[in-house]
């Protein structure tokens, strides 16, 4: 397997890059993998699921989103000028990801790729979910590109967070609503989340989150309508071990199973896997491999 590093431009003109697995021969298949909250493309698991899929003719390519690390920055040109800004998961806004997942699919198809598989972890399971929806409603000539989508870990963010704060989330919102009044965009308290965090970001996850609350897990009565909205092979996974979700994992999977309509889904668990998967990559990897065989 060879390494390539390779610097591209998010839609919006953002600077990113990311690390190109190729394996020995030429091939048209290629994950496009889209790390969590303040992670990157410099992870075991990553090169554990490239060596597998590289070994078996499909290329991997992991980048740093403009959500990688806590605090980091880019930047793009903006007429003459060259902007420096504040990005990583503190200061991201989720709804540009698609600008990251869009310029990334560009870069790989001018590479030659042409079956995707968009994998995400965690909330870039939230940001592919997002972008392809978005994509589809656009009528995007990309998507033919598009031939699974992958995802690891998938977060119910708003419901999350009101587990996580309980009595207290009420006056963590109202910090974030007066910073707002007054024009701040500092880092809320560390009380906030379980990352640093700015104000502006706290309220699109929280307040303004229509359009990312699409993994109402608690709620028996919702139909899913953006994860049955993807008409391709769809892979889902969690663990079961210090998970970030409320149900037991097998009675999720289980669950979205009678509830996502799409005949080429495949949702279950992964006994023993935490959040990151951490002990079971090659699990993870060989689960992964055998569903963009199978399709």
């Amino acid at each position: 397997m060879n390494i390539e590093k390779v610097y591209f431009n998010a839609t919006d003109g953002l600077e990113l890059v990311g690390l190109l697995h190729k394996g020995e021969n030429k091939t048209k298949k290629i994950i496009i993998s889209i790390h969590g909250m303040t992670s990157n493309c410099l992870k075991k698991r990553e090169d554990v699921i490239a060596k597998k899929v590289t070994d078996n003719g499909i290329d991997y390519f992991g980048f740093n989103n403009r959500g990688h690390d806590v605090h980091a920055y880019s930047g793009r040109m903006e007429g003459d000028e060259y902007k420096k800004l504040n990005i990583g998961t503190a200061y991201e806004d989720v709804l540009d990801s698609i600008y990251d997942i869009k310029g990334a699919i560009l870069e790989m198809i001018s590479r030659g790729y042409d079956e995707i598989y968009l994998q995400g972890h965690s909330l870039g399971c939230t940001k592919i979910v997002y972008s392809y929806n978005k994509l589809k409603k656009d009528n995007d000539d990309i998507l033919k590109h598009i031939k699974g989508i992958i995802l690891l870990s998938l977060v119910d963010i708003p419901k999350a967070q009101k587990v996580f704060l309980g009595d207290n989330y009420d006056n963590i919102m109202n910090i974030a609503l007066e910073n707002e009044k007054n024009n701040m965009n500092n880092l809320m308290p560390k009380e906030s989340f379980i990352h640093p965090i700015s104000t502006k970001t706290y309220l699109r996850y929280f307040r303004d989150y229509e359009d990312i609350d699409f993994a109402k897990y608690y709620d028996k009565n919702y139909d899913y309508k953006e994860l049955n909205n993807i008409n391709i092979p769809l892979f889902m996974r969690w663990g079961n071990v210090n998970e970030m979700i409320e149900q037991d994992a097998g009675d999720l999977a289980k669950m979205l199973n009678e509830k996502i309509r799409n005949n080429k889904k495949n949702i279950n668990y992964i006994d023993g896997a935490d959040h990151g998967y951490t002990d079971k990559y090659d699990v993870l990897s060989d689960e992964i491999l055998e569903f963009i065989k199978n399709n």
